[in-house]
């Protein structure tokens, strides 16, 4: 299983790393994630210069496709040439936003005014105000298409990719391996409770 991570200038750490490390403990498993970004070097809002690892267009063919957040966020889901790159399509993969990347999910049509849809407080009344129905609560999807708010709810946007793709016992594996030592039980368990109710019958 593919996954891009994408990720763009002025980028939040937390969202890229965070999901791309968890999902990567997958590996022998088959999953592999990818920081996928439209130029060759990224520097994030704290100044972490990185390559990336896969172009944009790789984000096409990827099974999954997880959207980053970042301070240019308003500005990536405006630009032409990103949205015109992107032929995301929910009905072949598993696709996630997290934080401000909720509104490159909502310029590609992932999502429309009325849905339900989370994000980050700074994000949230601009979607409002577009007439999303931005949710009090850390993650949410409807079918295969998810958001999530708060940066640390990229474990969440991992654990669903994890357990839609391969089952809620490597969501579990994945989490626990990860988990904080002598809370392990606990993180698994909530992070389990968040995303059960959003678990589609694993992809063949």
């Amino acid at each position: 299983m593919q996954v891009a991570v994408l990720t763009f200038q002025a980028f939040n750490e937390l969202d890229s790393f965070v999901a791309a490390a968890l999902l990567n403990r997958l590996s022998a498993r088959g999953v592999q994630a990818w920081i996928v970004s439209p130029t060759q070097r990224v520097v994030s809002k704290g100044g972490i210069a990185i390559d990336r690892q896969k172009p944009l267009a790789f984000a096409n063919i990827a099974d999954a496709v997880i959207i980053g957040s970042g301070m240019a966020s308003e500005v990536v889901a405006a630009d032409p040439h990103i949205l015109a790159t992107l032929q995301l399509d929910p009905a072949r993969q598993l696709i996630a936003s997290q934080c401000s990347g909720a509104l490159l999910l909502a310029a590609l049509g992932l999502v429309s005014p009325g849905q339900p849809v989370c994000a980050d407080h700074m994000t949230a009344p601009g979607l409002a105000a577009h007439g999303f129905r931005v949710l009090e609560t850390p993650f949410h999807a409807a079918g295969n298409v998810a958001s999530a708010g708060g940066c640390l709810s990229a474990t969440y946007l991992a654990a669903w990719i994890a357990a839609r793709a391969l089952g809620p016992e490597s969501a579990r594996e994945m989490i626990h391996g990860a988990a904080p030592v002598g809370e392990k039980d606990a993180w698994v368990e909530r992070t389990l409770a968040v995303i059960a109710p959003f678990l589609a019958p694993v992809a063949a």
